[in-house]
């Protein structure tokens, strides 16, 4: 990947590393609404790996990988702060479904299913999963979990310091503690979906094919696990406070 002359060989490792863009952009998407293009994940990503190339020093004490791979997590997600990635409509529709979550564990002491869910929320079982389908991107976690709930600027939601830092709760103990013990207790086939995901690094075409379910099923596992897990640790009304109780568990939704 060096010139004759010692320098990094620009061309080369774009030529090298491209795939490794793409790879962390269908990552990525996941974890995006439907609504964001993967095309625009990947240009972002590449302006990232360009400036990575052009800021790279051996001397940095890290391999050009690793630290490219920084650069172009950081070039995408900014592309994304940009462009406001998370609508209100997309939180609001998956706090209607945390809350029902919350409703029916607490009547039936296990987790609903997805008719139940759908029968709750006063729609069909498609229209459900369609709303699960919409709401890729959901995130266990939002700066709003911590504010009181007045609508603010997207920037302002996001700024450095804002008081309460998400990140501060989940490196709470106790919030580990519930976490952990709530993915544990997630429907068979959701908890597989997490751990394929998160661990084992797979984008969702790929468990897909370890599940034998279409990648769009994949993504309403994933939708529906966060929820699941948002309402156990936020509470139906979707605080910062905890849950204690847990359901006792029960066969995983029919897929």
């Amino acid at each position: 990947m060096y010139t004759a002359s010692g320098t990094l060989d620009r061309d080369q490792l774009v030529v090298h590393y491209a795939p490794l863009v793409k790879r962390i952009a269908y990552h990525l998407m996941a974890k995006l609404p439907a609504s964001v293009q993967v095309d625009d994940i990947i240009q972002n990503g590449m302006i990232g790996l360009l400036d990575a190339i052009g800021r790279y020093e051996e001397g940095l004490g890290a391999q050009f990988e690793t630290y490219a791979v920084q650069r172009i997590r950081g070039s995408m997600l900014d592309g994304l702060r940009e462009n406001d990635w998370l609508p209100r409509s997309l939180r609001r529709d998956m706090r209607r479904i945390e809350g029902a979550i919350h409703e029916l564990e607490q009547t039936h002491g296990r987790h609903p299913t997805e008719r139940e869910l759908a029968d709750s929320l006063g729609m069909a079982l498609a229209e459900y999963q369609k709303m699960l389908q919409d709401a890729r991107g959901h995130q266990l976690v939002y700066f709003e979990d911590f504010t009181d709930g007045n609508d603010d600027d997207y920037l302002e939601r996001h700024a450095v310091g804002h008081e309460g830092d998400p990140l501060d709760a989940l490196l709470d103990q106790s919030m580990r503690d519930i976490l952990v013990a709530s993915i544990d207790d997630l429907p068979e086939r959701e908890k597989t979906v997490m751990g394929l995901y998160y661990e084992e690094d797979l984008n969702l075409r790929e468990i897909g094919e370890v599940l034998g379910v279409s990648e769009s099923r994949v993504c309403q596992l994933h939708s529906q696990a966060i929820a699941r897990l948002r309402s156990r640790i936020h509470g139906s009304k979707g605080g910062p406070k905890a849950r204690r109780g847990r359901p006792p568990k029960n066969a995983a939704d029919a897929a």
